[in-house]
């Protein structure tokens, strides 16, 4: 039986790639497990767009603050050297180009890079909030799939999104349960992938053309 990454597993796969000293913002939801995942002796700089730099791995519930928030009101710590600033002076930041890398969770991302993340049919919609400013200004951008395909089955990595986007051509990896995938300009490229999981089983369940590198990596559930 093949077993899947589970979430705290792709956020360690995720953090593994961050560079030292680099800036990083963690969108809302799924993505602010890589907080937790920091390898030891390795140090980035995490942001939020309501305002902080610096922040820490969440904390435990009796130590959790109500005026320490990210941007989906979820409790965080601040590391020593931390800081607090208006959300203003936070997306100066962020359409300044001072953020190495955007990290954020999607419906649907296309073989180019466009990606759907902030609208479902037949839900009310929300606005699209910063993640536009992040796609836009960060230089990278990550995104992080709990799961490969959606709860209905479809395939949430597709030649064309049909959802309402939020950036056009502005993913460069995908990390999902099953692989990591970079979109290149030749298109997909997986890197690395589920061990016992064959090209052709993950093929099948993505809608879009997949390449694989010629020394494509493991990935093992923990």
């Amino acid at each position: 039986m093949i077993t899947p990454l589970s979430t705290q597993d792709i956020a360690r796969r995720v953090a593994a790639d961050i560079v030292e000293g680099a800036y990083v913002n963690l969108g809302i939801g799924l993505p602010m497990l890589v907080a937790d995942q920091i390898p030891p002796g390795r140090e980035f700089v995490l942001h939020s767009e309501n305002g902080l730099l610096g922040m820490g791995p969440a904390p435990l519930p009796a130590a959790a603050n109500p005026d320490l928030i990210n941007a989906g009101k979820q409790p965080v710590t601040i590391l020593p050297g931390g800081s607090f600033f208006h959300h203003a002076d936070s997306f100066a930041m962020i359409r300044g180009g001072h953020i190495d890398v955007s990290i954020l969770g999607a419906y649907q991302i296309a073989a180019n890079g466009d990606l759907a993340n902030w609208a479902l049919p037949g839900a009310k919609l929300p606005a699209v909030g910063g993640a536009m400013d992040l796609v836009a200004g960060a230089k990278q951008v990550w995104v992080m799939l709990a799961a490969h395909v959606a709860k209905d089955g479809q395939p949430r990595v597709v030649e064309r999104c049909d959802l309402p986007l939020t950036g056009l051509a502005c993913v460069d990896r995908i990390y999902s349960d099953l692989a990591v995938i970079d979109v290149t300009p030749e298109g997909l490229l997986v890197t690395d992938l589920l061990a016992g999981l064959t090209p052709e089983a993950l093929q099948a369940k993505t809608g879009a053309t997949l390449r694989f590198a010629q020394n494509c990596r493991v990935l093992r559930a923990t």
